[in-house]
């Protein structure tokens, strides 16, 4: 028997990370074993608004839910105010051993019934506050692309959601069957899940006045050996008073905000340039290709190299 996925969706259903999982799970030819059936439901059967601004229609109703053997929430969910009815329906799911999955905003749904109480699940980054303060036992982490428990997985992004689907149908039946199926598609080679998500280049943003003219000129003096002392004097105010400025006012250290920056100058050459990476280290004030390459990994898990190849 085929393993039956059940994808739910409701409105304002983003389609993106759905038809992604229906990829992996669906139809690839005469020539790749089918061993998985796709098939949407909605709490509420019948049109569904989706972020395309075209409706879609689905048939089934959360009675679909029963046959599943993964349940997949897709970047559609009502957060804590999930309807009884249908949190039943997800929990006897899961008791009966079908696979929970949530991915964006879909890990509301088991994170709201406790299934991932205690333990580690993929976050998008915009969504790590709100969902400490909601579910303060869920240890959401914004540093990795997913986090497959078996019975639980979590993708922070719709972007990843082919690298979770492709790692199930790893863990269900063996690399070489996601290897043809991601060949198939033309994905990307596998990323594992421990692999760090890439927010986006981060700008100065909103700044205080008080330190406006000290970021400006901090930004402009990147490539220079810049010290606590260094900016400390540029503002016209001791160490002390300078960090507890930034702690108050960024929340960071200035060392912190200064080492940020240089990373974020870091990946908009690597995306940018072809630049060796010995002078990109000279231009971002990072000293040396060594330096650089050891901050990087510290920062975001992977290589310039790496970095490079994905996003150039």
């Amino acid at each position: 028997m085929r393993h039956r996925v059940v994808a739910l969706v409701g409105p304002t259903q983003e389609m993106y990370p759905v038809t992604c999982a229906s990829a992996v799970f669906g139809y690839h030819g005469p020539d790749i074993p089918r061993l998985y059936d796709f098939r949407l439901c909605a709490e509420r059967p019948g049109p569904i608004p989706t972020t395309m601004g075209a409706d879609i229609v689905v048939d089934d109703g959360p009675e679909a839910l029963a046959e599943a053997d993964t349940i997949l929430i897709a970047g559609w969910c009502p957060g804590p105010d999930i309807s009884a009815e249908l949190g039943e329906a997800v929990l006897a799911a899961h008791g009966r051993g079908a696979r929970i999955v949530g991915i964006g905003w879909g890990i509301h749904l088991p994170a709201s019934l406790g299934l991932l109480d205690g333990r580690g699940a993929a976050a998008h980054w915009e969504l790590t506050c709100e969902l400490g303060r909601r579910y303060p036992r869920v240890r959401a982490d914004a540093t990795v692309l997913y986090v497959d428990h078996g019975d639980v997985a979590t993708a922070g992004a719709s972007a990843t959601t082919v690298d979770l689907c492709l790692n199930q149908v790893r863990r269900d039946h063996g690399a070489a069957l996601a290897m043809r199926i991601g060949r198939h598609l033309s994905a990307a080679p596998h990323r594992e899940g421990r692999q760090r998500q890439y927010p986006a280049l981060p700008t100065t943003g909103p700044v205080p006045d008080s330190l406006a003219p000290l970021l400006d000129w901090i930004t402009a003096n990147l490539g220079r050996p810049l010290t606590l002392e260094d900016m400390a004097a540029r503002s016209g105010m001791s160490s002390r008073t300078l960090s507890r400025h930034f702690a108050e006012q960024l929340g960071i250290s200035p060392g912190r905000w200064l080492l940020d920056r240089r990373i974020a100058g870091t990946r908009a050459l690597l995306e940018e340039t072809d630049l060796p990476v010995e002078t990109i280290a000279q231009r971002v004030g990072l000293s040396s290709a060594v330096n650089l390459r050891r901050r990087f990994r510290n920062a975001l898990d992977t290589t310039p190299a790496a970095y490079r190849r994905s996003f150039r």
